[in-house]
């Protein structure tokens, strides 16, 4: 079965909103405590498993476009969106050892996404 765009697509789309999910737990984190009461009324934390919860399902519709084998991969750029997500919401700083994560996680994500067009491995 090839792939179709569709589904890449779906899983990249998912991968924002779980990547979002873990903002929303960082920021649900800070006024977490362990009573009842307080978990069931922290907004980011409720947030956050809705955005998991959407994204599981979402996962679940693009694997019936595609192969596991090229589809589960871009999971992989939940990294990449929690990186500047955490720059531009939470105020982290990226030092050149991160920049050079992405950039190795964009290039594995890359060559997996050339390595399914033929359907063969290249060795």
């Amino acid at each position: 079965m090839a792939t179709k765009l569709w589904a890449a697509l779906l899983v990249l789309f998912t991968t924002l909103l779980t990547s979002s999910a873990q903002i929303f737990y960082k920021l649900g984190s800070k006024t977490l405590t362990l009573d009842p009461l307080s978990i069931i009324t922290n907004y980011y934390l409720i947030g956050g498993l809705l955005l998991y919860a959407v994204g599981g399902i979402l996962m679940i519709v693009s694997f019936r476009g595609g192969e596991v084998s090229v589809l589960y991969p871009i999971i992989a750029t939940s990294y990449v969106w929690v990186s500047f997500l955490s720059i531009y919401f939470l105020g982290e700083v990226m030092n050149a050892y991160k920049w050079l994560g992405v950039l190795g996680i964009i290039a594995g994500i890359a060559l997996i996404g050339f390595g399914s067009k033929d359907g063969a491995a290249a060795i």
